[in-house]
């Protein structure tokens, strides 16, 4: 077992040797017509189950198509490219050309993404969905690493109600996550977030959650139930509570060097397809999240409803409040959820 593990560490280091001396991820080959095709890279960090997955794969077909086979895409899920934090950092440099990433990562990018990560943001799906909808909103956030990092931001895409998870209990209240170690996702706001909430933050790859909650290193983790069945942390934390503290978006990125180097007409029909993408994404994580919930209760899972809701966002709001009153730009983009929450109640 060590030997294997040794000849495939060994061979993934000579693939990505050699994608780093073609100097980008991109692959080009002999297309139907004879000419070039470009495939990017879209890294993953969900399994072959996930909506995104599939939206992404559709997304390649569709895009080959319209660009008579001078581009596709080939995703990669399960964190075969890497974690979240790793990819990025590969996108930027542009080994990698296209990725699906949690909104808390953005922030180390730039801070005022953490205005949509925040607890109790948004009222409910069609909320979210409103301020998504508004690009004239969210253009210069979205093109705002462009220069700095060589990262656009295609869309945003809806992942779920976020709710907390563990080994040990049920959570009701505040008190019952005293003392858990609780994985978040690797940003100064999701660990402030979850220590509000009254439990021991753990910032962790996603890759690393299962094992840590086999063998005790982690207590609990916090997540939608795609996430909780298809990486089968239901198997190792039996209690899911649905604190519902977050709605955070995943967002869809490209290289900007690898963007601009399409010709015109291939940009358009690129850019053309992304709203299909979201769509197809998101009404298929809506059916997934409830498939997933019966398959995790079917294992054995318990979900609890029973949550003091206002306990926990009452915590959590001093942390709010202090995030989007530090500078204008998310003064805005709060004004503008708040209005989208009072049109779209939950």
């Amino acid at each position: 077992m060590k030997l294997s593990k040794l000849v495939l560490t060994g061979a993934i280091g000579l693939v990505s040797l050699s994608l780093a001396a073609c100097g980008g991820g991109s692959s080009s080959d002999s297309s139907g017509g004879g000419g070039s095709k470009t495939v990017f890279k879209l890294a993953f960090n969900q399994t072959e189950e996930h909506p995104q997955y599939k939206a992404a794969v559709d997304f390649g077909k569709k895009l080959e198509e319209a660009t008579d086979g001078r581009y596709s895409v080939k995703v990669y899920p399960n964190e075969q490219l890497g974690t979240q934090s790793d990819v990025v950092q590969n996108l930027s440099n542009g080994t990698v050309e296209m990725m699906y990433i949690g909104g808390p990562v953005m922030e180390g990018f730039n801070s005022d993404f953490i205005v949509y990560n925040l607890p109790y943001m948004f009222a409910g799906y069609d909320a979210q969905q409103a301020i998504f909808n508004d690009d004239e909103l969210n253009k210069d956030l979205f093109s705002s690493i462009e220069e700095s990092k060589n990262i656009t931001v295609l869309s945003a895409l809806y992942a779920g109600v976020r709710n907390v998870y563990n080994s040990k209990h049920a959570v009701t209240t505040p008190a019952d996550l005293q003392g858990l170690k609780v994985r978040v996702q690797q940003s100064d706001s999701q660990v402030a977030m979850i220590e509000a909430m009254g439990a021991i933050a753990s910032p962790m790859g996603q890759g690393d959650v299962y094992s840590a909650l086999q063998t005790g290193v982690l207590d609990g983790a916090e997540n939608n139930e795609t996430v909780y069945h298809s990486l089968k942390h239901d198997e190792v934390a039996k209690f899911y509570s649905y604190t519902k503290h977050l709605m955070i978006p995943d967002y869809l990125l490209i290289s900007t060097q690898a963007l601009n180097k399409m010709d015109d007409t291939d940009r358009e029909a690129f850019l053309g397809l992304i709203p299909e993408l979201r769509e197809e994404a998101n009404t298929g994580f809506l059916d997934f999240a409830k498939e997933s919930r019966t398959a995790s209760e079917a294992a054995g899972a318990a979900f609890n409803e029973d949550v003091d809701v206002a306990a926990f966002k009452a915590l959590v709001q001093p942390m709010v409040e202090s995030s989007v009153t530090a500078n204008d730009v998310r003064k805005k983009l709060y004004e503008a959820v708040q209005k989208a929450n009072e049109a779209n109640p939950s």
